[in-house]
């Protein structure tokens, strides 16, 4: 009978405890706050961004300086970047790239999946003209998945159409004028061998 009086007093005193705790959470001073108020004291936002040279961070594409390669998107050991090009059409104005080379290929869709990135750096180490590089901004949380996926492409989509056109059309009319030369070209001349 003891050992009954002893299990409700148990189940009373531990609900007592609990709502002890519960209380003095309630009344008790915040020890995390929400971001922007994380740094109380420093004057500004700014002076929070305070990071290194050297740290890795968000990717940034200089579009004026990327010509194509595609070695960030091979070397990329998660698959975040996606690169697709197509070739410069004979007869299209082509500005040369900031770094002075000629251009071969339009980049016309060049995203990079921030959520995949592991921040490896690989990609900007395999680009030949420093077109990709790691920037200081490490702030670019998003509610929505898909609002990580950044587009880095010179053109818009309907842009980009019309240069895989342009060169589509540029490839047809080089086959047909292939197939004229063919149908033109006299047949060679059959050998005989001496029996």
């Amino acid at each position: 009978m003891g050992n009954y009086f002893r299990n409700i007093w148990l189940g009373v005193w531990t609900v007592l405890v609990g709502m002890r705790i519960t209380i003095n959470h309630l009344v008790m001073r915040k020890v995390t706050n929400q971001y922007p108020d994380r740094y109380p004291d420093l004057k500004s936002l700014e002076e929070a961004k305070l990071v290194p040279t050297n740290s890795r961070n968000r990717l940034f594409v200089d579009k004026e300086d990327c010509n194509g390669c595609k070695g960030c998107e091979r070397d990329c050991p998660v698959n975040c970047i996606s690169v697709e090009t197509t070739r410069v059409t004979p007869g299209d104005t082509v500005p040369l790239l900031r770094s002075g080379g000629k251009r071969n290929l339009w980049v016309t869709n060049f995203t990079i999946d921030m959520a995949k990135c592991c921040f490896c750096s690989l990609c900007t180490q395999a680009c030949p003209t420093s077109a990709i590089v790691h920037t200081s901004e490490f702030e670019y949380s998003e509610y929505n998945r898909n609002d990580l996926v950044y587009q880095f492409s010179p053109f818009s989509p309907e842009e980009a159409q019309v240069k895989k056109d342009m060169f589509a059309n540029y490839q047809a009319e080089q086959a047909a004028k292939k197939a004229a030369a063919a149908a033109v070209a006299p047949a060679p001349a059959a050998t005989q061998e001496n029996v």
